[in-house]
């Protein structure tokens, strides 16, 4: 997977290669939990909660149900967010999202799976250090990129040049950063993708009550934006299946999905919080 971060979203100069390990147990455990246990003290505060039954959230769950060796997770175990949010596999009904899309409900064999999400959260790595909560959001995001992207290509479709619809972020209960996440064709092998993680903004949560304001802005937005396309998505692979049923239209199974570059996702954040 690659890491972005340079200010420029068209400047690929600073990208790096990184992949998520696991490590050896925390030589202060304690200290961890207590770390752990403020940043879910700072989310409950800070994220949105949704009335409608039908989209839900787990924590701290492994994604049982992902392909082996698609690609971002050859020889890794199961991604495992410490948050996600997304709708339940049966909201797809009549179309068998499972049965057609490779990655798409995370949890296998549970029929209230969280199907095709498009954000999720870690908090503290389990080293305690934000940089391994860094990969594990990467690794993470990839997942649902990859998803993301089979769904779009079972339609024939692709998301439109400049667009991402992954969202990420990670926090220590002090400092909450959020990432854009998408793919693009290796370079040294055109067959292959690579995954790239990109931050879009880090905010000190507790250092004013501005601060403060400011994360639950942009975690509600990347929340509201996240929940739209996956209502968006959901919506989309519903109608292509009634209309593969009645006019016996065939999925293209080996749509390449053109990968895209960036897009300026703050601006986009930033234009939700206008009245």
């Amino acid at each position: 997977m690659s890491k972005k971060k340079s200010s420029d979203p068209t400047d690929d100069s600073e990208s790096t290669k990184t992949t998520s390990t696991t490590t050896s147990r925390p030589t202060h455990p304690d200290d961890i939990r207590r770390r752990q246990a403020a940043a879910i003290e700072v989310l409950s505060m800070l994220l949105k909660e949704y009335d409608d039954t039908g989209y839900r959230r787990a924590f701290h769950q492994s994604f049982t149900n992902v392909p082996e060796n698609a690609g971002y997770n050859d020889g890794l175990p199961a991604p495992q967010p410490d948050f996600i949010e997304g709708l339940k596999a049966g909201e797809f009904r009549p179309f068998p999202v499972a049965d057609h899309i490779p990655g798409a409900a995370m949890y296998k064999d549970d029929p209230n799976s969280v199907t095709l999400p498009q954000i999720a959260g870690i908090w503290k790595g389990p080293d305690g250090s934000m940089e391994e909560a860094e990969r594990q959001s990467a690794y993470v995001g990839a997942a649902m990129v990859y998803a993301r992207n089979q769904a779009l290509a079972y339609m024939g479709k692709s998301d439109p040049p400049g667009h991402t619809a992954i969202l990420t972020f990670t926090t220590d209960g002090t400092t909450l950063t959020l990432y854009a996440h998408y793919a693009t064709p290796s370079e040294e092998d055109k067959g292959r993708l690579e995954y790239h993680q990109y931050p879009i903004k880090a905010i000190n949560v507790i250092e004013s009550y501005q601060g403060y304001e400011e994360a639950t802005r942009y975690l509600r937005n990347a929340q509201d934006y996240a929940r739209e396309r996956s209502y968006a998505l959901k919506d989309q692979l519903k109608e292509y299946y009634k209309q593969q049923r009645q006019g016996g239209l065939h999925p293209s199974a080996e749509h390449e999905v053109p990968l895209l570059p960036i897009p300026d996702t703050e601006s986009t954040m930033r234009a939700q919080e206008e009245p």
